[in-house]
Formats: C-alpha cells, sequence, structure tokens
C-alpha cells in the first residue's frame, strides 16, 4: 500500500477514537439504555485493601457522574494467600457473578478488568489502583478506567452475552470500515488480533492463522489454529505465525517503539478477548474440579494455549513465565487444556489498530510526554489544566501537567508529568521525572530522572503524610539473591550498597521489610523517613536526604529516625484522604477555569 494509503489509515484511526470518547462523554452521568452499555462491569483487585480502594473511587465517580449510570459496578477481590494471577481472578469472578445474577448472566454482557496488584513498574498507581491513573483528557479529567469504557463503548451492542477481559494498563485504538463492526457472537472464544513487528511478539501473546492469505481489510474475521504465548522468534517461524505485513500497516508498540509495519515480517498480537455464557460454565466447571486455586493461573496463557486445533498440552510443563511456581500448577494447567480442548478460538483481525502500554514509568512518560501520535489520535492535552506556559523541547517532547496547580514561577522540563500535585511558587522539576500526589514548598528541586509520590497513612502515631523517592529508570521488581549481592540493585542510577552508604544506612537483613523471607529490592528497601505532619514536611524531608546519593550533600539523619520500604507505607495508606486531596485540588482547578472565563 502506498503511503498516501497509511497516511488515511491513521486519520480513520484518529476520526474513530475520538467519534468513541464522544460517544462515552455523551453517557456520562445518565441512565443508559438496554444494549446501549455493558450489563457488569468488574474490576478485580489484589487485595481486601486494594478492594476498598476501588470501591470508594467507583463509588466517588458515580456520585460526581463521571460514568454511565444504570450499570452494575463491582469489585472483587483475590481471596489472602498465593498469587493466583488473572486467569485465577477470571474463574473466581466468574463464580461472584453467578452467585449474584444466576440465569440474569444468560442475557447479561459482563466487562472484566484485571487492575489487581502493586504496580511496581509504576509505583505511582500503587496505591490507588493502574485502572485509576489519570490522563491529560477529557472534563471531568479520564483516568484508566474512563478512557476503557470508552474504546469499548462499540462492543456490548454487537455482543452475545458473555465475558470480555482485558487489562487495566493498556489503550486499544482501532478503526473499521463504515458499515463494519466488532462482533462477539461466534462460539468458544473471540480475541482482537492486531498486526506486530517480532520483536513485539516475543513479550505478547501470538495467534497462528490458518493458511490463507490476510487482505488488506481493516477488518477481518479469521480463526486461529494455535496461539503462542511470549515465544521466541524462532518458536513463531516454526509454527507459522509469522506473515508479510502491508506496508503502512499500523503496528503494536511499547516504550516508545510503535512503528508503521513495513515490507517486513510480521505476527498478530493479543490484546482483548471475549467467550461466551457457555464457556464460561466450562470455566466454572473448571473451578469446581480443582477448588481452591491456589497457584497463578495466566487469563491469556494458560486459556488460550489450550484452543484451536494445533493446540498441544506442551505448555502445561512450561513455567519460565511463572513468578511463583507452585505445586498444583502443571494439574491444574492440565484440567484446563483437558476441558478447553477443542474449544474455538476466532478473530477479530484488526489490520488498522493501536496497542499502547502505560504499565512502566518509561512507558508512562513517553506515551505523555513524547508519543505525538498517541497525542493525535485521542487528543490528548499537555496542558489540560490551563497553565499556558509549558514549551516543548527540540525533539517535540512536552511537560504534562494533570489535575495538578503550579504556583508563579515553577519550571517543568519536557519530558515530565505532574499529576494531583501543588507545586510551590518557585519549584523546578527536571527532565523525565514523575511528581504523584505531592504538595511541595516555595523553591523547591526535583532532579532529571526523579520518581516522587506522596502517599497519606494512618499509623500508630497518627495520620500522616509519607514520600518516596526513586529513579525513573530504577527496577523496583528486580531482586538480590542475598544481601551480598545488593550491588546488583540501583537506587536513582547508583549502586545500591554505594547509595544507602551515602543515606547513612548500612545494609542488613533488618534494612528490608521482608523480614528474610523474600530476597531483597528497592520494593521492601526501608530508606524513607517515617511519616510527617504535613505533606510539604514529607516531601522536603526526601529530597534534602537523597541529595546525599548524588553526592550533592552529606546525609541528615536524625537520631532515632524511623525508616520504611514503600512495601510498609502501602499497607498504611489512607485512601480516603488521598483521594480528598485529589477532589480538593481539581475544585480548585475548576475554580481558577471558571475565573478565567469571567
Amino acid at each position: 500500500m502506498a503511503d498516501g494509503g497509511g497516511g488515511a489509515r491513521a486519520v480513520r484511526l484518529r476520526v474513530a477514537s475520538r467519534r468513541r470518547l464522544r460517544d462515552f462523554q455523551n453517557l456520562r452521568g445518565k441512565d443508559v439504555k438496554p444494549g446501549q452499555f455493558w450489563d457488569v462491569v468488574v474490576i478485580t483487585a489484589a487485595d481486601g485493601s486494594q478492594e476498598l480502594a476501588f470501591q470508594e473511587q467507583i463509588a466517588s465517580k458515580l456520585q460526581r457522574k463521571e460514568l454511565p449510570l444504570g450499570v452494575r459496578y463491582h469489585v472483587f477481590a483475590d481471596p489472602a494467600g498465593p498469587k493466583i494471577g488473572n486467569g485465577g481472578s477470571t474463574l473466581l469472578a466468574l463464580r461472584r457473578l453467578e452467585e449474584l445474577y444466576e440465569d440474569k448472566l444468560d442475557s447479561f454482557t459482563v466487562l472484566f478488568i484485571h487492575a489487581g496488584g502493586y504496580s511496581q513498574r509504576l509505583p505511582s498507581a500503587s496505591a490507588l489502583g493502574k485502572i485509576f491513573t489519570a490522563l491529560p483528557l477529557g472534563d471531568p479529567v479520564y483516568q484508566m478506567l474512563e478512557l476503557k469504557l470508552a474504546m469499548y463503548i462499540d462492543f456490548p451492542a454487537h455482543m452475545k452475552p458473555g465475558v470480555l477481559v482485558t487489562c487495566a494498563d493498556d489503550i486499544e485504538l482501532y478503526c473499521v470500515g463504515e458499515v463494519e463492526a466488532v462482533c462477539f457472537d461466534r462460539p468458544g472464544f473471540t480475541a482482537l488480533a492486531h498486526p506486530s513487528p517480532l520483536s513485539i511478539g516475543t513479550t505478547h501473546g501470538v495467534f497462528v492463522l490458518e493458511p490463507g492469505e490476510v487482505g488488506d481489510q481493516e477488518l477481518e474475521c479469521k480463526t486461529c489454529r494455535r496461539f503462542l504465548h511470549k515465544p521466541s522468534v524462532a518458536a513463531m517461524q516454526a509454527a507459522g505465525a509469522v506473515c508479510r505485513a502491508r506496508r503502512g500497516s499500523p503496528a503494536i508498540g511499547s516504550g516508545g517503539d510503535t512503528a508503521e509495519v513495513g515490507e517486513a515480517d510480521s505476527v498478530y498480537t493479543d490484546s482483548v478477548y471475549y467467550f461466551d455464557r457457555l464457556t464460561a460454565r466450562r470455566l466454572l466447571a473448571i473451578l469446581g474440579e480443582i477448588g481452591t486455586v491456589g497457584c497463578e493461573i495466566d487469563a491469556y496463557g494458560d486459556f488460550l494455549q489450550a484452543l484451536g486445533p494445533g493446540a498441544t498440552a506442551d505448555y502445561t510443563r512450561d513455567t519460565a513465565n511463572v513468578s511463583q511456581q507452585e505445586a498444583r500448577l502443571v494439574e491444574i494447567r492440565q484440567k484446563i487444556f483437558s476441558s478447553l480442548r477443542g474449544t474455538p478460538l476466532n478473530l477479530a483481525v484488526l489490520n488498522n489498530s493501536k496497542f499502547y502500554h502505560l504499565g512502566t514509568t518509561g512507558e508512562y512518560l513517553y506515551h505523555l510526554t513524547a508519543d505525538a501520535r498517541l497525542r493525535t489520535e485521542l487528543g490528548l492535552l499537555s496542558d489540560p489544566c490551563g497553565i499556558g506556559h509549558l514549551r516543548p523541547d527540540g525533539q517535540g517532547r512536552v511537560p504534562c501537567i494533570i489535575e495538578s496547580l503550579l504556583e508563579k514561577g515553577c519550571e517543568v522540563a519536557p519530558g515530565s508529568v505532574i499529576e494531583y500535585s501543588r507545586l510551590g511558587a518557585g519549584t523546578r522539576v527536571g527532565a523525565d521525572s514523575i511528581v504523584s500526589g505531592c504538595r511541595l514548598a516555595e523553591n523547591s528541586t526535583v532532579p532529571p530522572g526523579t520518581f516522587l509520590h506522596s502517599l497519606s497513612v494512618e499509623m500508630a502515631g497518627g495520620a500522616g503524610f509519607a514520600t518516596v523517592m526513586f529513579g525513573t529508570g530504577d527496577d523496583l521488581k528486580l531482586t538480590a539473591p542475598s544481601l551480598s549481592e545488593t550491588h546488583r540493585l540501583r537506587l536513582l542510577g547508583t549502586d545500591f550498597r554505594e547509595a544507602v552508604g551515602r543515606l547513612g544506612l548500612t545494609v542488613s537483613e533488618q534494612l528490608f521489610s521482608g523480614g528474610g523471607r523474600a530476597p531483597p529490592s528497592l520494593w521492601t528497601a526501608r530508606i524513607f523517613p517515617a511519616p510527617r505532619a504535613s505533606f510539604e514536611d514529607s516531601v522536603t524531608a526526601v529530597l534534602e536526604m537523597f541529595a546525599a546519593v548524588r553526592g550533592e550533600s552529606p546525609p541528615r539523619l536524625a537520631d532515632g529516625e524511623q525508616y520504611l520500604s514503600i512495601e510498609e507505607i502501602l499497607q498504611h495508606k489512607d485512601v480516603i484522604n488521598m483521594l480528598r486531596f485529589r477532589q480538593q485540588l481539581t475544585e480548585e482547578i475548576s475554580q481558577k477555569k471558571q475565573a478565567g472565563k469571567e
């Protein structure tokens, strides 16, 4: 296809995406008609604490009329104990719905959003959830929840009763012909399939299509012979998953590598999938057989790999992509394979589509400050608060300010995101930084590449505020095999042992909140000062202390100071107070906007 065709497709994708946003905006705060929207929306949570946090935010949104009304919104928490994965969450959520609605489900369209987990790769979402990550879009401002509901707004009208499964930290944009629609009306599973480079296929699910040439239409209905989960390039080639892409077909992207697929090898990768009521009953029967889940089941790898005529049971013994290996995992996988084998896996091949992932600090910063395509497709604003003096740099990056107030003389460098924060006069934020939920004193300085996040907490000593600080490139999930090997960790880009030494702390078992039960990591490192009585004091204490890591000052450790890890701080989070602070900011921003119009 000529470049002009690719440009026309890009325009159609933008028009389709913005039309869906308008349609959703028209439903916010209004009672929906039957078939106009989802009958049930389920958000899964990691535990009871996260469940309460999610429920509180849903209730607040409904009260402020930010969501469609007349929909059954639920939050279901995973049980205490071993991690059960989004597959386990799917099974338990199905059972909860059966208990609540019984035969009514035979006429319901249901959306499952898997939002559990503590977002260690984007810790600004750890306390309140990835699905409630704010975006520079909409009025009232959209969070990921509203955006996902908007992008799926066409689905319920073309869907037989059943369940659509998605995750909390990705965005799917697509365009189809004027008289076409993505339909979820075939038996078994139906998945969206996106054209992608082979490099992206290695980190996603890959569909092996039945033989036959893929056409040039924006939407094609195909059947899948086999599903591969995070395969190697060699495995994709051996399975026959690789096909020729047409010039100008948009490809999946992650962390800045969204690109147009040219005349090169490509594959079709996964995102969202649907299953019908009969399949839901099969899944419930599996749960009945296994009883307690007790191990990590993947809603993509463990369910979809059982589907299609080319499926084999080989994957049931492969635990390479499992974070926690449990003795029953192989047994449960084999039950899933046996029950689902022969179930059709249908594909809605979306040749004019995009898939964006915002689950890491790098992806979050790139897509909100530097990705001109996503900004154009959705109409993202770098300055939705109307500050008015933000400028891009020579690389096209912009600062992104979301639901925040900046006092006179503040400077935010391009490539940085400020969300739900108040910056005192004269504050300077360096490039490639994230400032979330903070209140900074006058003339504060946030160095480049800094992640700064404040949380309201309730501890034995009373209410207060705790602030954490990392480098935006630090890996909070990385673990060291032992205390002697903690030099493998990086804090603000510095060798961890050297960094804590500069802070005046000593590497020992007591430095980590895991208590020796888990390997050392930045997530469990007790390196943050105890909560302070005020927002500003909490942020200032961390900024002053961590200046020592960069060699700018000696450590300022108070005698008898208690230090906490982000893991411990989250255990004491005060969700109500954090939401109250956000709402106060939103109301003040609204008042300033209104005053500017008068």
